[in-house]
């Protein structure tokens, strides 16, 4: 027994030296502030067109603070995590990363100093961008204006304060390595995947996440969670009322809505603003390999977005009367609502992006959760800053928790035909209040929003 219990130990102490050789990395010796004329203009002119792909204006810009210099809060199920500063400031930024760290960070998730990062940066995506398009990206941001800031402490529990537990999420989840083309797709189709697999990062949205934070395995694309925002499947379990083509998804990601869809809100509002970089090619790529992802509509799906369709030529602007609206009823009290503050710009009598989508198209109203409901009731659609935009007034001011739920159970019996949201009116208080924290965006996000949302520079 007791030369058992020796063996158990020898086992114990071999797996720990195992793992700590494993989750080790040695530090990049840190160089000199390279010089702007020792990048290609061309090199970074391609990497502002992938860092806009990347969307990394987004997490590493605090409201109101300097581009990419760090500092923004970013919540999760374990804590808060402040975003890092990657302009080339030598103290706070990367100005003293190599090409070879910068590298190691996008392939690895391992900082220059050896440390792991967070997935909050979504390195399990990064992993795919070829060398070519990192050389691009670090040209870029090396060129940018330096801004000394150090960014607040991460704000996690023990033992997840600990770099090299890292080390061990990522040896159960992590699959290091660039992206392969498929031989068996077309060269759009690849272009398209590599988009939205590596630098695009869509899965880190768009794909449910398992009780330790890591995408999961058979979900990807099937829906997750952005910032307070549902991020809707990207597959065939769309609840989108009429599928997406891969023209309506061009159209979208192009210009931020489309007719059968209505206006990007939310996270989605700066992922179509930053797209605006990229060219057709590449955008008809995205909509290529996201097409195929959902597939075709069943038969079943397709006759009900052709229903739709001929509702809305012969009955458009017309307000749907559901059979539980009863005198007094919540679907009665929300009708009214509806009309009062919502049919003048719903009722289909102004043309999108300007005018309301009709509640018979929305995804948001056919969903399965209320959040995003929620959310545009409460927050409505930011006007951008010094250009037109569609916009949306917020109600929270004016509609109680009652009235919010009223009104959404009015819209989603009489536009999707589904039963009121049960948890409604709990989730509109939750939200009201803070305790879920929503991020408020203009229609083209946060490089053109307003100060109070993003970058004064």
């Amino acid at each position: 027994m007791k030369r058992f219990w020796i063996g158990v130990l020898i086992l114990i102490v071999v797996c720990l030296a195992g793992f700590a050789a494993y989750a080790w990395k040695p530090a990049i010796d840190p160089i000199e502030p390279p010089q702007r004329a020792s990048f290609d203009q061309a090199l970074i002119e391609k990497g502002a067109v992938l860092a806009s792909v990347g969307n990394c204006t987004a997490c590493h810009t605090k409201p109101g603070g300097k581009s990419f210099a760090g500092g923004l809060a970013v919540p999760t199920p374990f804590g808060t995590i402040y975003s890092t500063n990657i302009t080339p400031d030598p103290k706070t930024g990367i100005g003293r990363w190599s090409e070879a760290a910068f590298s190691r960070a996008m392939r690895e998730g391992v900082e220059r100093d050896g440390d792991h990062l967070y997935p909050a940066f979504p390195f399990d995506h990064f992993t795919l961008v070829s060398d070519e398009d990192n050389k691009a990206l670090y040209a870029y941001l090396m060129t940018r204006r330096p801004v000394e800031n150090r960014r607040p402490a991460n704000d996690l529990p023990f033992p997840l304060n600990l770099r090299f537990v890292l080390a061990g999420w990522k040896l159960l989840f992590f699959d290091k390595g660039a992206y392969r083309e498929d031989a068996a797709q077309s060269a759009e189709w690849n272009r398209g995947a590599y988009l939205v697999e590596g630098l695009g990062h869509c899965g880190a949205c768009h794909t449910p996440r398992n009780a330790l934070g890591a995408e999961r395995k058979g979900a990807h694309l099937a829906g997750g969670e952005a910032e307070g925002w549902e991020a809707f499947a990207l597959d065939a379990s769309s609840s989108a009322p009429i599928p997406w083509t891969h023209d309506s998804l061009f159209a979208y990601l192009r210009q931020g809505w489309h007719v059968d869809h209505g206006v990007a809100n939310g996270p989605m509002a700066e992922v179509t603003g930053n797209l605006g970089r990229l060219p057709d090619s590449d955008i008809s790529a995205i909509a290529t390999y996201l097409s195929s992802r959902m597939g075709e509509p069943t038969p079943e799906r397709a006759a009900a977005a052709e229903d739709i369709r001929k509702k809305l030529s012969f009955d458009q602007g017309g307000t749907p009367i559901p059979a539980s609206a009863t005198t007094g009823s919540p679907t009665s009290r929300g009708g009214a609502i509806y009309q009062a503050a919502c049919a003048t710009c719903h009722d289909g009598s102004r043309p999108q992006p300007f005018g309301g989508i009709d509640f018979h198209l929305s995804s948001t109203i056919a969903a399965a959760d209320p959040q995003n409901a929620i959310n545009v009731v409460l927050f409505g659609l930011p006007a951008a800053s010094g250009r037109e935009s569609p916009i949306m007034p917020g109600f929270a001011a004016t509609l109680t928790d009652d009235q919010v739920a009223d009104l959404l159970g009015y819209l989603r019996e009489a536009y999707a035909r589904k039963p009121a949201w049960a948890d409604a009116k709990a989730k509109t208080a939750d939200t009201r209040s803070g305790k879920y924290q929503v991020s408020v965006r203009p229609s083209d996000g946060i490089e053109r929003g307003p100060d109070n949302v993003g970058a004064n520079d």
